[in-house]
């Protein structure tokens, strides 16, 4: 999103608003981030720790999380933003 956001700044033709397209790509990042890290937490449990990798599994657990959390919260003001624009009118 933050790309998203930074790209309309420096290309005509493009608004903020337009960044939206940047949603559902970090709701889905998120989602397999979370995803893969519950892979590797049972591939870790499987080894009895022997595989290693735990706190990146969390890492990537929290980051994943944290991503989604974001998108959900861009598509909330997006949404705001479309519903203040067509009262407006």
């Amino acid at each position: 999103m933050p790309a998203a956001i930074f790209v309309t700044r420096y290309l005509e033709g493009y608004e903020l608003i337009d960044a939206g397209f940047a949603i559902p790509i970090g709701m889905a990042l998120g989602v397999g981030a979370v995803a893969l890290a519950r892979r590797a937490r049972i591939r870790i449990e499987r080894t009895l720790g022997r595989a290693g990798g735990r706190r990146a599994a969390a890492i990537g657990r929290f980051l994943g999380v944290l991503g989604f959390c974001l998108a959900v919260t861009a598509a909330i003001s997006v949404g705001t933003y479309a519903v203040l624009s067509v009262v407006a009118e």
